[in-house]
């Protein structure tokens, strides 16, 4: 924007109200001083916020603004980005963020909403018959650009000024206390001339001074401070660059899974990004590797304060604390530091422990198996381990998680959905898996009013509850779910600690169809569960399966479909184009994608990457179009696919 614009924009936003005259002239003169656009200067000398600067400049354009925040989130298809050159885009200052090819418009954020001369360029240079073009402030389309054409994962990290500092306290840390090799000697020496050996009750003694709130240690900008940071560490590892950030991704992963705080999950992602922070030696230390050579096990017996002791200015979370510095304990008692075993080892630990060793065996081809595994060898190695170094009910869940199992299971179930209502994360662990094996497909509440907002829904099949729950108790939940027309009838089971008669007296009362005490044998309660729902007589058609194609690949979900002998229609959606896949009885009957119909949109629709997909079960084709099989049809998609690939 030239200083004539500066002068208007800055003019407009003091005649509205916007702006006080003293900001006008701080930011004018700071941008004059510095130079860079005009809305950089106004929001870095706080003269507004982002969001109120976007609204204004959109309505002065009459169009419509991105945030920064929205622009970071955003997933841009490759298709949509080939549209704009990358010349184009930097000339510019542009980001195509949407093509419709049905009206072949072309949507593109821009600091410069107004320049139809830009808006020209684009529309040549997309071939496209429209261009819709957006506010967004100047670096954050500068970061887009960074991020989508050039592949910069850390594009957005500067833009935020509290991020930016963290970053440069915790990297000032970081080499102040790995200055020289002398220096790290002497730390670990201090651990092994008589400092104790701190214990999950030393830490939960002495808990986290500052506290950490989801604006704080668990905001999206620290944790991605911390991203940038690891990811800077880690360019010298050549096997393992990125490994800390995979782990901490499969982290957040396993324990959204589990169903833990929002809070819990941020620290363990820290933990998973710092886990190797002053370990990177020749030894990659894991809770395999340090439980099966001796070599590693003495490294990591001085090593596994290092991370903390790196980070000693940043006042970490409890929970980043333990699971860091019991990452090598083992589930049988026979690890490090302090031989703790079971659930004993806090829930962060074991999570990092199977996170960073499945994230070694996948990616470090210096793995004990001196070779890069698939997901599902990783995954039996896992298995093969399970109750010695790890967590085997964890185990099973993380094998689920990433192979794709559970899909699959829910894929070839008739569902039932069923509600756990238990404020214990680990307690509905076991429980959750052995329902899934089953055909359910469960939702989690971890107190009485997400369990409320579950059943208003109105898919809840049957809900196995806990007594013991906040604000209301269990009997409070079910006698209110029994006023409402979507729990009137609803099957429910009470499994609790209580055991008192009274309670299952006053239960039965209630409507409870079961009444039992922990601990309960998990396959007894899951084959009370099927005896329920096979008693009921359930007039609702079967519902749909939904995921993502970033989840399970849509020749694989063909095949689990045909292999299955499944019914129903599968409608995929990638991006604005949308089709449909027809079954019977596992044999593909039809296909529409977009204009195109029978085995040609079946072979559009297999090459797709991104997208999602729902398999309604109470479809029924009207005529079989399609007559080649689906093994025909999917080798014939991937030879179309391998020769478009080998012509590019």
């Amino acid at each position: 924007m030239h200083p004539t614009g500066n002068l208007r924009l800055l003019d407009q936003m003091v005649e509205k109200g916007l702006l006080a005259p003293e900001q006008r002239e701080a930011a004018l003169s700071f941008q004059q001083r510095m130079g860079g656009r005009i809305e950089e200067a106004l929001l870095d000398v706080k003269a507004t916020d982002e969001a109120a600067l976007l609204k204004f400049i959109a309505s002065i354009f009459k169009t419509r603004f991105v945030s920064t925040e929205k622009l970071t989130k955003a997933e841009i298809d490759r298709a949509t980005l080939e549209r704009v050159p990358k010349k184009l885009a930097e000339k510019h200052g542009v980001c195509p963020v949407l093509w419709d090819p049905k009206t072949e418009t072309i949507s593109v954020v821009t600091a410069d909403p107004g320049d139809l001369s830009l808006a020209q360029e684009v529309q040549l240079g997309a071939r496209a018959k429209k261009v819709n073009l957006f506010v967004a402030r100047p670096n954050a389309v500068r970061a887009a650009i960074n991020k989508h054409y050039s592949g910069d994962i850390h594009a957005f990290a500067q833009l935020d000024r509290s991020a930016h500092e963290q970053f440069s306290s915790m990297l000032d840390v970081y080499e102040r206390n790995v200055l020289s090799e002398e220096a790290m000697a002497v730390a670990l020496a201090g651990d092994q001339a008589g400092e104790r050996t701190l214990t999950g009750r030393d830490l939960e003694k002495n808990g986290n001074a500052a506290g950490m709130t989801a604006k704080g240690m668990a905001g999206e900008s620290y944790l991605e401070t911390l991203n940038v940071l690891v990811s800077l560490l880690e360019n010298n590892r050549p096997d393992l660059r990125g490994h800390s950030s995979h782990t901490a991704r499969l982290m957040k992963k396993i324990a959204e899974r589990i169903g833990v705080g929002a809070v819990e999950i941020a620290a363990y992602q820290i933990a998973g990004y710092l886990h190797d922070l002053g370990k990177m030696s020749a030894y990659h230390l894991t809770a395999l590797n340090v439980s099966e050579y001796e070599g590693h096990r003495a490294q990591a017996s001085k090593a596994y304060k290092t991370p903390h002791r790196l980070m000693e200015t940043i006042d970490l979370p409890r929970e980043t604390r333990q699971a860091l510095e019991s990452m090598y304990e083992r589930f049988d008692g026979k690890g490090l530091p302090s031989g703790s075993s079971g659930k004993e080892i806090p829930l962060g630990a074991r999570i990092l422990a199977i996170a960073d060793t499945y994230a070694d065996l996948t990616q470090n081809p210096k793995n004990p198996y001196r070779k890069t595994l698939r997901p599902a060898q990783a995954c039996e190695v896992l298995v093969r381990f399970k109750g010695v170094i790890f967590d085997p009910n964890l185990v099973d869940l993380f094998r689920l998680s990433v192979t794709g199992e559970d899909l699959k299971a829910r894929l070839l179930a008739n569902r039932n959905v069923a509600l756990l209502v238990e404020p214990d994360a680990e307690e509905t662990t076991v429980l959750e898996l052995r329902m899934i094996e089953q055909g359910f497909e469960v939702r989690i509440a971890r107190t009485a009013e997400q369990a409320v907002k579950f059943l208003e829904a109105g898919d809840v099949e049957v809900v196995i509850s806990e007594l013991d729950l906040k604000p209301q108790d269990g009997f409070a939940l079910l006698g209110e779910s029994r006023k409402h027309d979507w729990g009137r009838g609803l099957p429910w089971v009470i499994v609790t600690a209580r055991a008192s008669s009274a309670d299952a007296k006053r239960a039965f009362d209630l409507g409870a169809a079961d009444f039992m005490t922990k601990p309960v044998a998990t396959d007894l309660l899951v084959a009370k569960l099927k005896q329920i729902m096979e008693r009921e007589a359930r007039s609702r058609a079967p519902r749909g399966v939904g995921g993502s194609l970033s989840e399970m690949g849509l020749p694989e979900i063909v095949q689990v479909l045909w292999h299955g002998r499944k019914t129903g229609s599968l409608k995929i959606r990638s991006g604005s184009d949308q089709g449909e896949i027809h079954f019977v009885e596992g044999q593909v009957y039809n296909a529409l994608w977009g204009a195109t119909r029978g085995e040609d949109a079946v072979y559009a629709m297999l090459s797709l990457a991104q997208g999602d997909f729902n398999l309604d079960p109470s479809f029924k084709a009207p005529q079989q179009v399609i007559q080649a099989s689906p093994e025909a049809l999917l080798l014939e998609g991937m030879r179309r696919l391998d020769e478009t690939n080998s012509g590019r």
